[in-house]
């Protein structure tokens, strides 16, 4: 397995693999990898012929008092991850590199950059789509992989892959929990013990909405009620929103319909945490 520390780097990489006929897969990180990530490498290895991950910590999608500084960072385990995921090279570049001095362009990510996770972190998807934009130019992927458990951040991705017209497939793939059901997160590892018990809320109010919506329930209110009821069993949870949505455009919707997005995102202490449900 390679590490990769420049872009050159790695366009010459991506071009030499196209050149010699084959795919390329790009996997975005921030490091600190865990089953989640592993099972995007997998993911990506069973449809790419060959593939990079890339493992940065991108501070343009860190708020001021958020946890940029502190955000785990394990380099080592990370590569012996993916190198046992069969991961054919690691891009692993300093900020410099990244965001080179005098550096003024970003990627606005629009309406949709206030909606859910963006609506309390102002900027955070405008750091999210300047990164992933960045990483698209570099690696010239022809597919790239992310998670549900992020659905917002896809929303965006998908828009600013069509508007700006990335000739790659952007494949999402399924949210991976715990054997309690907790979705895995590298934020996980902030959490204390009582915390991390209190956190299975925020599953457990998922998989009812999705429940409830199974059993034949439409009422946008009902099913945001039923989860916080849940919620707020848990004294150590703090809601930051509980929303009903298009998965395209992140507008609410009047009724819930299959393959509307139901999204829960809440502080457990000091930690903040997302999961979700693709309903129907």
């Amino acid at each position: 397995m390679q590490i990769l520390r420049s872009v050159r780097e790695l366009r010459t990489w991506s071009r030499t693999q196209r050149a010699a006929g084959k795919t390329v897969g790009l996997v975005p990180t921030m490091g600190a990898l865990h089953a989640g990530h592993a099972s995007l490498m997998r993911a990506a290895v069973a449809s790419c012929d060959r593939v990079v991950v890339s493992i940065f910590v991108n501070p343009t999608q860190f708020g001021p008092n958020e946890d940029f500084d502190r955000y785990p960072r394990t380099f080592e385990a990370d590569c012996k991850l993916a190198e046992e995921a069969d991961v054919a090279a690691i891009f692993a570049p300093a900020v410099e590199e990244i965001y080179t001095a005098g550096a003024e362009t970003y990627v606005d990510a629009g309406a949709l950059s206030s909606k859910l996770d963006g609506g309390s972190r102002p900027g955070h998807f405008r750091g999210v789509a300047t990164i992933v934009a960045k990483l698209f130019i570099a690696a010239e992927p022809d597919r790239a992989f992310f998670g549900q458990k992020d659905a917002a951040q896809v929303a965006v991705l998908r828009r600013m892959t069509r508007d700006l017209g990335f000739a790659l497939e952007l494949v999402v793939c399924p949210i991976v929990r715990e054997a309690d059901g907790l979705a895995l997160s590298s934020r996980n590892a902030y959490l204390s013990a009582e915390e991390r018990r209190q956190a299975l809320t925020l599953s457990r109010a998922v998989h009812f909405v999705a429940a409830l919506f199974a059993e034949g329930e439409r009422s946008p209110e009902a099913l945001r009620e039923a989860a916080r009821g849940i919620l707020a069993t848990a004294p150590a949870v703090r809601v930051d929103y509980i929303e009903l949505v298009d998965w395209n455009t992140l507008e609410p919707l009047g009724a819930a319909t299959p393959g509307a997005l139901f999204a829960v995102a809440a502080w457990v202490g000091a930690t903040r945490l997302i999961d979700n449900t693709v309903l129907g």
